[in-house]
């Protein structure tokens, strides 16, 4: 993957760092952070009046990821981080999604406070705060959902005062907020969405602050953790209401000019949209783990038409390795995906402004299709199972159950079809989409291939001339068929290249085989979809439908 879908010896010559990181990244997640999975998933995060209690072993766990520098991958060396790719700091987070997803949203949340301070914060804030937020050992959050303010981020009424030194009191109440209070670490640095006096209504008056835990002069900020809520899943990450200025305001700093909110945002959502398409991929895969060693394992019934009345392992059963081998297939393709972005990223951030714009194309398409991969194949995972699968002790069911937020925050997966094709279908007069068409069309063999790009660019042409409601009727089918279209050039390029007898090579080309051969077909029956229009949509009132 590193190799032939990022191309890492184009962003680091060093491949003993790399082959070493990939390798303790691997021991650390699977020895420290997967055990806690059980435990977080049946015990939780404890909420009181004096803050949010961790399950045992959290602590441990969180000590050994600042201590062991696993946050500090891909951040820039001047704050203490390591100048690495991105697309390694991914593999990291891969590793500790599969291993917990509950656990990996802390750094996830904390990756993006990073590129925001980066990009738009002071010196002195990049001097204060970016050192022990790179280390892990000042987590950060980020601070947008208000109850009548979730996807309509301009709605937010949250209110910051100017103190008259330079610092602003924040008033307020926010919901749905990772991590928001915690007793992994001292001090937790929150990033906080708020409007300024006289700011102008909408998201072009939206200020963002950093808004500390801690004070610089040790005394505790006027903010409290309210509750957190209950959840389907991830019940070890605390999902917090957060109350700011229950005593006349919380202190906060400025990150970025005033009203300068919504682009520094945007920094923060752009990073954490990858990562959670990354949380999909991570989930698919511990799911496939786990259905693999139960298929092999668990014997039932002898095989149909077989030649023995013996009963075999439910693997050998056709319909159960279909299960598997979608499952493997599936998570195959949303890892080329999502690695290939993030290469994209890479790129970018060295200066290939034409690579930065092709990660713009691809960032709604690996948050989307990633989650709906994670949700899909953690599904398949329980069916694998049969009734054990229900049953919560097999363990199969929580992936499934931690999945399913996945689809929804970081802005919704809806959001990320509109997003595609309301404004990165356009970007540079729309040649970023279609130059990777166009480098898929130069490398791909495979007819069911030529045959999807032959869709979505036919697709593409409708959606740019139709007007806005038949646009988003169709954007979601539409984002499915390009995300896959991606994901199948990737992976037929790997088997082209996995000519060896290895386990791997040969399960490479088998899945890359099952994935052009059904999924990819799969998805260009979706073009009818695309193409609908909104007209049957609002054919009759949704009283109706009730």
């Amino acid at each position: 993957m590193l190799e032939h879908v990022v191309g890492i010896h184009e962003l680091t010559n060093d491949s003993d760092i790399v082959d070493a990181l990939l390798e303790g990244a691997a021991q650390y997640a699977e020895g420290e952070v997967e055990p806690l999975n059980r435990i977080g998933d049946t015990v939780g995060a404890k909420w009181s009046p004096d803050g949010v209690a961790m399950p045992r072993g959290f602590h441990e766990a969180y000590r050994q990821f600042v201590e062991g520098g696993w946050g500090t991958i891909s951040a820039p060396e001047e704050a203490g981080g390591q100048g690495l790719p991105l697309s390694l700091g991914a593999a990291v987070m891969e590793d500790l999604n599969a291993a917990s997803l509950a656990f990996a949203l802390c750094p996830m949340l904390t990756m993006g406070a990073i590129e925001a301070i980066g990009a738009h914060g002071s010196d002195e804030q990049k001097r204060d705060y970016l050192p022990k937020i790179v280390s892990g050992e000042w987590p950060a959050t980020m601070n947008l959902t208000e109850p009548q303010a979730g996807s309509d981020v301009g709605a937010l009424r949250t209110k910051a005062a100017p103190n008259g030194d330079g610092s602003w009191a924040i008033t307020g109440s926010k919901i749905y907020i990772t991590y928001g209070e915690h007793d992994l670490a001292d001090n937790i640095i929150h990033l906080v969405l708020a409007r300024t006096p006289d700011a102008p209504a909408g998201t072009r008056g939206i200020s963002l602050f950093l808004v500390p835990k801690v004070l610089p002069d040790g005394s505790r900020n006027d903010l409290r953790c309210a509750s957190i809520e209950h959840k389907l899943g991830i019940h070890a990450s605390p999902t917090c209401t957060m109350a700011f200025g229950d005593e006349g305001g919380a202190m906060g700093w400025l990150i970025g000019p005033e009203h300068g909110g919504m682009r520094a945002m945007f920094t923060m959502m752009n990073n954490a949209r990858l990562n959670v398409g990354l949380q999909g991929v991570g989930i698919a895969e511990a799911a496939t783990q786990r259905a693999v060693a139960y298929a092999l394992g668990r014997v039932q019934s002898a095989r149909a038409g077989g030649t023995s009345r013996n009963p075999v392992a439910i693997e050998q059963h056709p319909d159960v390795r279909r299960m598997l081998m979608r499952m493997k297939a599936l998570t195959m393709g949303a890892r080329a995906l999502a690695y290939y972005a993030f290469g994209q990223i890479d790129r970018g951030h060295r200066g290939d402004a034409q690579a930065a714009m092709r990660g713009d194309v691809l960032t709604p398409l690996v948050k989307a299709w990633g989650t709906d991969v994670g949700c899909e194949v953690a599904s398949i995972g329980i069916q694998v199972h049969g009734g054990m699968g229900f049953v919560e002790e097999t363990g199969a069911a929580q992936y499934l159950r931690d999945a399913r937020i996945a689809p929804i925050y970081e802005g919704t997966n809806g959001i990320q079809a509109a997003d595609l094709v309301g404004r990165k279908l356009g970007l540079d007069g729309g040649l970023a989409f279609d130059g990777l068409i166009a480098d898929i069309r130069a490398e791909i063999e495979a007819p069911s291939l030529v045959a999807l790009a032959d869709a979505v660019e036919l697709v593409a042409t409708t959606l740019r001339a139709a007007d806005q409601d038949d646009r988003l009727a169709g954007s979601y089918p539409f984002l499915t068929m390009c995300s896959v279209l991606t994901a199948g050039w990737l992976l037929e390029r790997q088997a082209r290249i996995a000519t060896g007898d290895s386990p791997f090579e040969r399960t490479k080309r088998a899945a890359a085989g099952y994935f052009l051969s059904v999924v990819v077909p799969e998805a260009l029956g979706l073009a009818a979809g695309a193409e609908a229009g909104a007209a049957l949509l609002y054919s009759v009132e949704a009283e109706a439908l009730a």
